[in-house]
């Protein structure tokens, strides 16, 4: 999973875009991803493709994309890591109540956390272990269903804090997800790994592979139009832009 970074800038009808190239010997075909920290044009380890063309190619789609997370970047939410602050929750926000228990848990529109695990560490990161505990939990429940009801296999899951995407799936039928996808409403989430699960029949995104999405999903168009436009409300802290 050998992967190199560049990082460039071209001139789009008129307009300097920063970008960087990533070289990965997963990418089975060469795309642009676009999110709130910027371009970038991921292409297949030994590929030719020149990424300045594949940028020219798709201009108005790159500059009114980019403007798109320019303004989502703006209103990206400040984070405090404090009792009573909020956090969002599979689609609902939760008050962060710390207190003598024995486990942390979530209920009622709230997270507890236990008071002595923060003691010993800080209350940002362990709300970011608890959000990963609950995200592999929930990810492997419906990544089983959903492969289950789709016929498909995997291998294992992994998380990340992966910036740039919600999900991938690797040649190995690894799937891996962005842990914070548990701040996003379950269909939202059953959008997400169905798409990875499709991945494991059809690598791209052609007409073959959307069939196996809506067989699935079929309002997929309107839970991917919530993650891109609430992506920016998915955030932890100001690390994640």
């Amino acid at each position: 999973m050998s992967k190199t970074t560049q990082s460039r800038e071209t001139t789009l009808a008129g307009h300097p875009v920063e970008y960087e190239v990533r070289r990965s010997e997963d990418a089975t075909e060469p795309r642009i991803d676009i999110d709130i920290r910027g371009v970038t044009v991921v292409l297949p380890a030994e590929s030719e493709e020149s990424p300045e063309a594949l940028l020219s190619e798709n201009l108005n789609w790159v500059l009114e994309t980019k403007r798109t997370y320019e303004r989502h970047r703006e209103r990206a939410p400040e984070r405090r890591f404090e009792p009573g602050a909020a956090f969002p929750y599979l689609g609902d926000d939760h008050e962060i109540v710390v207190e003598p228990r024995p486990a942390h848990g979530v209920g009622d529109g709230e997270i507890r956390l236990r008071q002595s695990t923060v003691d010993q560490s800080s209350l940002k990161r362990v709300l970011e272990n608890f959000y990963r505990s609950r995200a592999r939990e929930h990810l492997t429940d419906r990544t089983d269903a959903l492969a289950d009801s789709m016929n498909h296999t995997y291998d294992r899951i992994e998380l990340r804090n992966q910036r740039t995407r919600w999900g991938s799936c690797s040649t190995n039928g690894v799937l891996s997800f962005n842990w914070r996808l548990v701040m996003a409403p379950p269909d939202v989430i059953d959008y997400v790994v169905v798409h990875e699960l499709a991945h494991l029949r059809e690598s791209g995104h052609n007409d073959r592979f959307w069939r196996l999405v809506e067989m699935e999903i079929p309002e997929y168009r309107e839970l991917s139009d919530w993650l891109d436009t609430n992506s920016v409300d998915l955030i932890f802290s100001k690390d994640d832009l």
